[in-house]
């Protein structure tokens, strides 16, 4: 491949619009999905130590399966969010694509917990859905900066 082949495919992905302020929301979503990762792995440790912790047992779930099984979902999903919060904020494209599916991933997650923790699966869905707009709406607006 010549080097102006090379550059016509860079500039047709090229983001040619202003940067706004709302460049910022990513930066926001980026923060919210670590901090999202840190409250999983939370959600995990607490599932996997404490069973007798939440509201219902393992039989009342809208999934019929135990809270160690539960425990290593949040734990694993914990590890994705954080990582992929921090690829977010280094403006990497794969990790805005990922940050979408893992924010839904969670958001779905979270909404099968709901019965054994209400208040906090509700928070953690309404911070996975704030973390798809940030990356669906705005996301093009940070990578124009590594063109730059």
């Amino acid at each position: 491949m010549t080097d102006t082949s090379q550059r016509k495919m860079t500039e047709t992905h090229r983001y040619d619009g202003p940067q706004s302020g709302w460049a910022g929301w990513v930066v926001f979503g980026g923060v919210m999905l670590i901090m999202v990762g840190t409250f999983q792995l939370v959600q995990g440790l607490v599932a996997l130590l404490d069973e007798g912790f939440y509201l219902v047992g393992a039989n009342g779930l809208l999934v019929d399966v135990d809270y160690n099984t539960w425990g290593w979902i949040h734990l694993i999903i914990g590890v994705v969010c954080g990582l992929t919060g921090v690829g977010l904020l280094a403006g990497n494209m794969m990790a805005r694509v990922v940050a979408v599916g893992v924010a839904f991933l969670s958001a779905l997650v979270n909404l099968a917990f709901i019965s054994a923790y209400p208040i906090w699966s509700t928070i953690m869905i309404t911070l996975d859905v704030i973390v798809i707009y940030a990356v669906i709406v705005h996301g093009r607006e940070l990578k124009a900066d590594s063109y730059s």
